[in-house]
């Protein structure tokens, strides 16, 4: 057997450098996993307004080795109880960050930002996710404006499919169901605190 030296490559992203023996696909998936799993993926909610919702996410987050982070204005205060009660004793497991803007959310966070809407384009899950990705999900009542899905490129525009003429996810929902796909993509490999 011939052992080769390769690199592996993911939208333009080195994502590995081995040496194995197999077909290029095979090479391509082991290191994309390998690299995905050694780092986090952040979770974005911009301007949620129901405490519930942000404390289940909170949980979700802490159970999945994600990041999350909110952008201001919220609809409720980060003592709430209620928020409290959703995310029950999992906050020191996770990383809360609150931001003023969504501006200055993307300038803390460069990686390659997709944005979850029901008007988004593309399907959740034929996306290869990858261990730089930001999650970006909408309000509860407005979803992301028009204005915020603008600017993003089409195939960065995603979506969860649904039944004709529902008009959209639970917020908590919809960030489970997406988190869990990209965690699916590494075989829920374990992350530990802090890293997906």
């Amino acid at each position: 057997l011939v052992c080769e030296p390769k690199v592996a490559f993911d939208d333009g992203h080195e994502v590995g450098v081995g040496c194995v023996v197999g077909s290029d696909h095979h090479l391509l998936t082991r290191f994309h996993r390998a690299k995905i799993t050694s780092l986090v993926m952040d979770v974005v909610l911009a301007q949620p307004s129901i405490a519930p919702n942000t404390g289940a996410i909170i949980r979700l987050c802490a159970n999945t080795g994600c990041r999350l982070h909110l952008v201001k204005p919220l609809g409720f205060s980060m003592d709430d109880r209620l928020l409290r009660r959703g995310g029950l004793d999992y906050h020191e497991y996770t990383t809360v960050t609150t931001h003023s803007s969504l501006d200055a959310a993307k300038a803390a966070l460069p990686g390659r930002w997709l944005a979850f809407s029901a008007h988004g384009t593309r399907r959740y899950d034929l996306v290869d996710y990858r261990h730089d990705d930001v999650l970006l999900f909408g309000n509860e009542r407005h979803g992301l404006g028009d204005d915020v899905i603008a600017t993003f490129d089409e195939p960065h525009r995603l979506t969860i499919p649904m039944q004709p003429n529902n008009r959209s996810l639970n917020l908590a929902n919809a960030t489970s169901v997406v988190v869990y796909e990209a965690w699916r993509q590494v075989d829920f490999a374990p992350t530990g605190p802090g890293s997906l």
